[in-house]
């Protein structure tokens, strides 16, 4: 994985120096809370309703086992005991005192981290596929590419004052895992008919109050243009973009008023100035930074089945078939580590689990681990004869449940419980449906499902694109809920219907019910809800949800986690 350099190390460090000085101007009331909100912002520190929230980046979600375990010694000194990764393949934490705020990120650089670009209007933590470089279907490495976007847009000064937020994520496998169509660009590593490597390129996809999926603005883009043909996009969105209000500053926004054939001509006469300029990447740039991505040194080994020698052990096969994913290199797989067991928040890791997966990593996947945008954990190189020994000791830590793309395996925000935007929460909803659905059998009949919770309609919790999504409202200063179905990422992303009226927190475990009873009477063999809700549309069921008033029922875990 990269390592810092010079510059790195250098910038990261003056960085804090300078946000030192802040805060101890903030505390002597030198800045007004007015004054330094910009300042904590560029540094990822936000006030949330109990305490400030800081969040630290993760870069294209690749960890070392030295800096999980720094994330769980500051899980231990500086906040409760755990952190919790975003759908931005983060972590954030929740209970952070301003005071403590330098000397975090001081430990956070002593490990090569740093929590720049995870908060305000600049271009935010670059993510991509959780298998990149170990995908059975990939056809291009996309970390290079992430981290050379990174070192070009840490505090590039034209665009640190964005009209809004920017999000960028780069897919390089056959199937799209990094959900590329809900961001601001999204792009797709593909080899032209020539066999030269190049980007299908893509921008103005989002989510918030008005979600879009991208659109192709070229085919194919040559990889030495990456940085101008960006430079291209954000300067017609700089330039266009609103500023006038935040809800319509988004470049999705711009690109929907101007069209798409008006929007990617402005960008190409841009780039017509930018094209062969001094950003364009060189081959022996691409190979400084492509040196820190080379492949492990695996063993010689065979492709082997790992049930085969476990063929009465049902739940080791069950964790198997969810949990464990193809790798390129014969005899190795790469396997995800489940955060969301029934009765914790999704996305919740304790320091002790922290420093449990960090000794995982170094023992059985080269010391390295990756965040899912899906909020869990994956050891990305283990080999397939120490999967039941890696289990095993998954299992006694509460991180190897059976669940990854079932029905519990649920995205959900912070929400209300925490963060200050939220109109209603997120997480005692995900723990009312995890536990009302927390039969494994049943699960795995369900067979394939995205449950995605957001707690207000910035949509942190990617509900749009959620199977069923469900998004908390403000009605007359109470909290409901209201629900979508057939959304989906990756391939064949779709942005999910509005089934109907809202419903109250305690409805909606009996509404899941209701929307998957309906599933299984109309499903065909094999298909998956949300192709069974994309075929026949919200109509039925619709008319099986609100048939019959819904019960109030009782919220599991209700203010448990605030």
């Amino acid at each position: 994985m990269y390592r810092y350099d010079h510059y790195d190390h250098l910038i990261v460090r003056e960085r804090i120096a300078q946000y030192r000085s802040q805060v101890e101007r903030r505390l002597s009331d030198e800045l007004t809370e007015e004054e330094f909100i910009p300042l904590r912002l560029q540094n990822g520190l936000y006030m949330q309703r109990h305490a400030y929230m800081l969040r630290v980046a993760v870069p294209y979600g690749l960890l070392s086992s030295a800096q999980m375990r720094m994330f769980a010694h500051i899980a231990r000194k500086y906040d409760r005991g755990y952190g919790h990764f975003t759908t931005r393949q983060n972590i954030q934490y929740n209970w952070i005192e301003l005071e403590q705020t330098p000397s975090i990120l001081e430990d956070l650089a002593s490990v090569e981290m740093h929590a720049i670009q995870t908060s305000g209007n600049c271009i935010r933590n670059i993510t991509t596929d959780e298998f990149a470089g170990v995908a059975a279907d990939e056809l291009i490495d996309p970390r290079p590419f992430a981290e050379i976007l990174r070192q070009w847009s840490t505090f590039h000064p034209e665009f640190i004052a964005l009209p809004r937020k920017f999000k960028v994520a780069i897919n390089g496998a056959i199937e799209d895992r990094a959900a590329i169509a809900i961001h601001d660009i999204g792009l797709t590593l593909v080899r032209n008919d020539a066999g030269e490597v190049g980007f299908k390129f893509m921008a103005g996809g989002g989510m918030g109050r008005t979600p879009i999926l991208g659109s192709v603005i070229r085919d194919f883009l040559p990889w030495r243009h990456l940085l101008t043909y960006t430079e291209a996009v954000m300067r017609v969105y700089n330039q266009h973009g609103r500023r006038d209000n935040k809800y319509k500053a988004r470049i999705k926004i711009l690109l929907k008023a101007l069209g798409v054939e008006e929007f990617t001509r402005q960008v190409e006469e841009e780039w017509a100035d930018l094209k062969d300029g001094p950003e364009t990447l060189s081959q022996e740039e691409f190979d400084r930074v492509a040196q820190w991505f080379q492949p492990h040194g695996y063993a010689t080994l065979e492709d082997s089945d790992p049930s085969a020698a476990h063929a009465d052990n049902r739940a080791f096969a069950n964790w198997v078939n969810r949990n464990v994913k193809p790798h390129k290199v014969p005899g190795y797989a790469a396997v995800l580590l489940s955060l969301k067991k029934t009765g914790v928040p999704p996305g919740d890791a304790t320091a002790e689990q922290m420093d449990f997966v960090a000794e995982l990593a170094d023992e059985y996947s080269f010391g390295e681990l990756r965040v899912t945008h899906e909020q869990n954990l994956v050891l990305a190189d283990v080999e397939q004869s120490k999967l039941f020994e890696l289990w095993q000791l998954a299992k006694a830590k509460g991180l190897a449940t059976p669940n990854i793309g079932l029905l519990t395996d649920i995205i959900a925000c912070p929400g209300g419980d925490f963060c200050s935007l939220a109109n209603a929460k997120s997480l005692p909803i995900a723990a009312a449906i995890a536990e009302r659905f927390d039969n494994l059998d049943f699960q795995h009949d369900i067979g394939d499902i995205e449950l995605n919770i957001s707690g207000c309609i910035n949509a942190c919790g990617h509900h749009h694109v959620g199977a069923i999504g469900i998004l908390g409202v403000d009605k007359d200063g109470s909290e409901w809920y209201q629900v979508s179905i057939g959304g989906s990422q990756g391939n064949n992303a779709a942005i999910g219907k509005i089934i109907g009226p809202s419903f109250s927190a305690q409805q909606m475990p009996e509404v899941v019910g209701r929307l998957l009873e309906v599933y299984v009477r109309e499903r065909f063999e094999g298909e998956r809800f949300v192709d069974t809700a994309q075929r026949l549309g919200v109509a039925p069921f619709k008319e099986y949800v609100y048939a019959t008033p819904i019960a109030a029922g009782a919220l599991v875990g209700e203010d448990h986690y605030a």
